[in-house]
């Protein structure tokens, strides 16, 4: 296969919405280069891009897919990614390495809620992006609505290249850049390329002076000429629009028929001659603050973007070249592990096609085999200087289930299982929770999580179980309390003998000192699970020998693990031991023991226990017109509403929620809003449960 240099290889990821035909314009631009022969279908089931058997079950991309083709001695690099949120970690790995982003919208529903969600991504990322109208052949495509929801989207960067016209019934594309017309056959194809008809040649011309003029905006040389000639030639608006993208302030807008072949050979030809490439993007710091330059002369440096298992082949790991150039059986380092890797085999990935090479350049993507300590976010290099690219930041779940094996001699295999599920998407969080002793799996939605099971059970062979997880709630005490406990027991030879009398009241940071007491000692533990115990020694009289009090205190510890209402831990406690007696046989460690935990137990229940609920901090974004029903809904789920923020036409919703009232709280906030909001909860605190909430849950203990 020809080595392409980094001037000649173009990385492009296809994002939008779900249905917006990412995957049939990848489809027909890999047949219109002549890289398949025959166009696949979704529907057929056989396109290069969606080849995974769940992809095709549900008849949607679930995977990010790269494949390449070559137009006009370029390489173009394509990423088709799902159009779900659900799979946004696929799609933000992929941004992370692409140097433009075509974002596919589709023609008869205008900008949706995923391109809005996955534009807050590229925005982030500060990508080049140019956005392609999908479907102008379709009766209900209205162009013009779409350009408007684009530039509702982006403001009024958004810059018109082409636009559908009909003539005498065909399909036609006029060109501003070109100032052309295309007219297509039905089957679509290579164009007849004719005048732009004399009706719109007033708007052609009125769109390409508008062109210009934004060319010239982002280039002060161009500008100078521009004031100069009145005009700009072609290639300096190629050059100008290229600056443009460069500085995220000019999206071009397109338009094809991806399904009929109409505008994708002008769409990478565009892609050729002026989107961005590796490298005119600028060089990127390293974490430690060591400048990666995109030259081929340089140490090799791979970023790994995406792993991927298949049963048949083990891992495969995709990664982009930053710097330098990688060959066949190169020895590289892993910064991150510090691992040697040799990369015995190189590919150019197709879908689930591999072409064998024996080198790639930089800028170039490719794929590689069985690497043993290498992942997603891994970065190899070459040289004595230690670099490492800064990590993709994925998002955080939005839900978190407890999974166990159906059948519980399969919970090993589970582990293993997850684990791999993990390292092929980070977006999947797996943890153990040592309270309530379950595996938690946290996830970006409900389909999501129905893809892990269904990964589970047909690639690893495990039947998962998914359910609500253990709200981990605690314990305290509202009043002081008192209580004595004496421990007896005889059993022939020396027996079991202690007592104690304490007083136990609530701890807050900054109370006083107790008072009644005569102080002897103070111990001070602050709880893995949370909060205080303050451990006090008032013993006078010498009535329990010192080297117990450890033991009682012991046997407190041990009651506030698991707190007599919940089982719950128990936290804020203050314990104050002043009396009690001892004997001088029998008594001994685990008599004390016992003696405090029972005692302790008592003065609990006597103090007018309280179940306190971890709280979380909830922001919500909701398009205005729909913050009426989000309102409804929180206050329904017990928040309290702390503040309004405007941002352009959402409302950013602040709230505190229990964390008991967040469980099915992303799939409810989809329902009510179409997929327009988004949410993010971070813990903030434990709080009181209401009284008739902890009556039902106490009394579900019993």
């Amino acid at each position: 296969m020809k080595v392409f240099d980094d001037k000649h290889i173009k990385n492009v990821v296809f994002v939008g919405a779900h249905n917006s035909g990412k995957t049939t314009l990848s489809e027909t631009m890999l047949f219109e280069a002549g890289l398949i022969n025959r166009r696949g279908t979704v529907e057929d089931k056989n396109t290069v891009s969606d080849y995974h058997d769940i992809e095709h079950q549900r008849g949607a991309s679930v995977f990010a897919t790269p494949m390449h083709t070559e137009w006009r001695n370029y390489k173009i690099n394509i990423i088709d990614t799902p159009g779900l949120d659900d799979f946004i970690g696929e799609i933000i790995s992929s941004i992370r390495v692409a140097d433009t982003v075509v974002n596919v919208i589709n023609g008869k529903h205008g900008v949706e809620v995923g391109t809005e969600i996955i534009w807050n991504y590229i925005d982030k990322y500060h990508r080049p992006t140019l956005f392609v109208v999908n479907q102008i052949d379709h009766p209900d495509t209205n162009f013009e609505d779409n350009f408007k929801s684009i530039k509702s989207l982006v403001g009024n960067n958004a810059v018109m290249i082409q636009y559908p016209i009909k003539i005498d019934g065909a399909q036609c594309i006029i060109d501003v850049l070109k100032m052309r017309c295309y007219k297509f056959k039905p089957e679509g194809g290579k164009p007849e390329k004719i005048d732009i008809p004399a009706d719109e040649i007033d708007k052609a011309n009125k769109l390409h002076n508008e062109l210009v003029e934004k060319a010239a905006e982002n280039d002060e040389n161009l500008l100078e000429l521009y004031f100069e000639k009145g005009t700009l030639n072609e290639d300096e608006m190629r050059q100008g629009i290229k600056a443009g993208m460069l500085n995220h302030e000019v999206f071009p807008v397109f338009c094809v028929s991806a399904l009929n072949d109409m505008g994708t050979g002008r769409l990478m030809g565009f892609i050729d001659n002026v989107a961005p490439a590796a490298a005119d993007l600028k060089p990127v710091q390293s974490r430690e603050g060591v400048t990666v330059e995109s030259k081929a002369d340089g140490d090799t440096v791979l970023f790994v973007f995406k792993t991927l298992y298949q049963p048949n082949l083990g891992q495969i790991t995709f990664f982009k070249v930053k710097s330098g150039e990688v060959n066949l059986n190169d020895k590289l380092t892993n910064s991150h592990t510090g691992e040697t890797e040799t990369l015995n085999q190189l590919f150019i990935m197709d879908g689930k096609n591999r072409e064998s090479v024996s080198k790639l350049t930089v800028g170039d993507i490719g794929a590689t085999l069985k690497l043993k300590h290498t992942g997603t976010n891994d970065t190899l290099y070459s040289g004595n200087k230690l670099i490492s690219m800064k990590y993709i930041q994925y998002p955080e779940p939005r839900i978190t289930k407890a999974v166990t094996a159906v059948n519980k001699n399969d919970d090993e295999k589970l582990s293993e299982a997850l684990k791999r599920i993990h390292s092929q998407d980070p977006t999947v969080v797996i943890s153990y929770s040592k309270e309530s002793k379950e595996q938690l799996l946290g996830c970006q939605g409900e389909l999501h999580l129905a893809t892990i099971g269904w990964a589970l059970k047909n690639i690893y062979g495990v039947e998962a179980e998914f359910r609500k997880p253990k709200i981990q709630y605690r314990e305290t005490i509202q009043r002081s309390s008192t209580a004595s406990y004496r421990h007896k027991k005889q059993s022939g030879g020396s027996g079991q003998f202690a007592q104690v009398h304490m007083k136990i009241e609530p701890w807050f940071e900054g109370m006083p000192e107790p008072e009644g007491f005569n102080i002897r000692g103070k111990e001070e533990v602050n709880l893995p699970w949370g909060g205080k115990l303050i451990f006090y020694n008032c013993i006078v009289g010498g009535v329990i020998d010192q080297r117990y009090l450890p033991s009682v205190m012991k046997g407190v510890l041990e009651v506030m693990e698991s707190g007599p209402l919940t089982g719950s831990f128990i936290r804020d406690v203050r314990v104050m031991v002043y009396d009690g007696k001892m004997h001088s046989v029998d008594s001994n460690d685990i008599s004390f023991k016992i003696a405090g935990a029972h005692a302790f137990k008592e003065a609990f229940l006597n103090a007018k226990p309280k179940l306190l609920e971890p709280t979380n901090e909830l922001t919500v974004k909701v398009p205005e017109e729909m913050t009426g029903s989000v309102m409804t809904d929180l206050q329904a789920r017990r928040s309290i509403i702390q503040g309004f923020e405007n941002s352009d036409n959402y409302q950013i919703l602040k709230c505190m929620i229990p964390a008991a009232e967040l469980f099915g709280y992303s799939t409810d906030l989809r329902s009510l809003t179409q997929g327009r909001a988004t949410f993010h909860s971070v813990f903030s605190s434990y709080q009181p449960v209401p009284t008739n909430v902890q009556k039902a849950l106490v009394k579900e203990e019993v």
